[in-house]
């Protein structure tokens, strides 16, 4: 199976800290990625899988039909593929996926990055009652989440490196930041995301047409 890795991805990119702008020398170069399964591949029984782990460490990557069904759902990780700044595979096929990013985009991403977003910061908590302890790099992520949310809301761009708040972003993770005011942060962040939402260009709906006409190019172009 990672021959299909190897040999039909269409995109690759390094995410993670190094495209957040907040990693450090011991950082992971997570690797996220879209391959297409030549289509004659279809035509069995048995389909080519959704997604594949490796063959790399901290490498992962979906079929492109599987990576555009998350993105037009606002997955932040999936979308994050598409505007992360360190490219290292693309081919035609990865271009026109490039091209079509912004039809994956809706008014929905509010509820997905704000649902993420929600999400970590109630297993912080919880983990914070149980044993006392603060998971403060998934905290800090949270954060990240609720900014790149409104960003997005508000300019219809996937905001994928965060170094203006990196500072701010790694004292949190250090840390450094009282609970109290972690919280307090993440509430205003919250308030701005809604304040984002009601006041989006962003179309209600993804442009599924659009995307329709870039998978059929594709399979088209991979029959052979």
């Amino acid at each position: 199976m990672t021959d299909l890795v190897e040999r039909h991805t269409v995109l690759s990119v390094v995410v993670g800290s190094r495209a957040y702008g907040l990693h450090g020398p011991d950082s992971d170069h997570d690797r996220r990625g879209v391959f297409v399964a030549p289509t004659r591949a279809f035509w069995r029984l048995d389909k080519p899988p959704t997604h594949l782990d490796g063959p790399a460490q901290e490498q992962f990557s979906w079929e492109i039909e599987r990576f555009c069904r998350l993105a037009m759902q606002g997955n932040p990780t999936v979308l994050e593929v598409l505007w992360s700044p360190l490219v290292e595979t693309v081919t035609v096929d990865g271009r026109r996926l490039l091209a079509a990013r912004e039809a994956f985009l809706s008014r929905r991403v509010a509820e997905t990055y704000g649902g993420y977003a929600r999400d970590q910061l109630n297993r912080v908590a919880a983990r914070r009652r149980r044993t006392g302890e603060t998971n403060h790099k998934q905290a800090m992520h949270m954060l990240r989440l609720l900014i790149a949310g409104a960003h997005l809301l508000r300019t219809g761009e996937v905001l994928v490196d965060v170094a203006p708040v990196r500072d701010q972003l790694l004292t949190v993770r250090r840390g450094a930041l009282p609970w109290e005011r972690v919280t307090a942060w993440a509430a205003e962040l919250q308030a701005d995301l809604a304040d984002a939402a009601a006041a989006t260009r962003l179309p209600a709906l993804p442009d599924r047409e659009r995307v329709d006409r870039l998978l059929v190019a594709v399979r088209e172009g991979n029959l052979a």
